[in-house]
């Protein structure tokens, strides 16, 4: 199997103000290791961007960036969004079949939104996914905590079944041995 990185929504006006996404420093140290892992194996990477005309988070505009601590390097790929579904109206399965990639491995923000979203599309699309578990995140909410709703997608996305496809919960230590 060839897998490709995703690295969803990880953007300045997302993780910069306060109050910050739950673990957001660490979250962010981790897609690092996974990215520079998977580079290192020659597993593609590919950085996916949420974007909405006139609003802060409006392709081009500051808040869009990626978040200053991210590391990337040529080679690396970009794919735009405006839906919480990553394949929605954009490149990204062409782009996934171009690079012949047959599964995925997910990390990023906002774990119930992008990321579920995103995890779910795929496996419906036949991806196995491998979910980072310790490398997405999301802000706290009235109903639950950004560790809540991290665990509760760890939890929950790991043990759908019925895509036919795996979905793992794997944290960044234990991905590549």
């Amino acid at each position: 199997m060839k897998s490709a990185v995703l690295v969803i929504d990880v953007q300045s006006i997302l993780f910069d103000p306060e109050p910050q996404p739950f673990e957001s420093q660490v979250v962010l140290n981790k897609i690092n290791q996974v990215t520079s892992l998977a580079r290192a194996k020659s597993v593609p990477v590919i950085f996916i961007q949420h974007e909405h005309a006139n609003s802060v988070i409006e392709y081009g505009t500051e808040g869009w960036a990626l978040q200053s601590s991210l590391v990337t390097q040529t080679g690396d790929h970009f794919v735009r969004k405006t839906t919480p579904d990553s394949f929605l109206n954009t490149n990204l399965e062409e782009l996934l079949k171009e690079l012949a990639v047959d599964s995925l491995i997910m990390c990023g923000y906002a774990s119930e939104f992008c990321v579920d979203t995103t995890v779910r599309r795929a496996a419906g699309l036949g991806y196995p996914v491998v979910l980072v578990s310790d490398a997405h995140t999301t802000h706290d909410k009235e109903h639950a905590s950004g560790a809540q709703i991290r665990a509760h997608h760890n939890a929950t996305l790991a043990n759908i079944s019925s895509f036919g496809v795996k979905i793992e919960a794997i944290e960044t230590a234990k991905l590549w041995p």
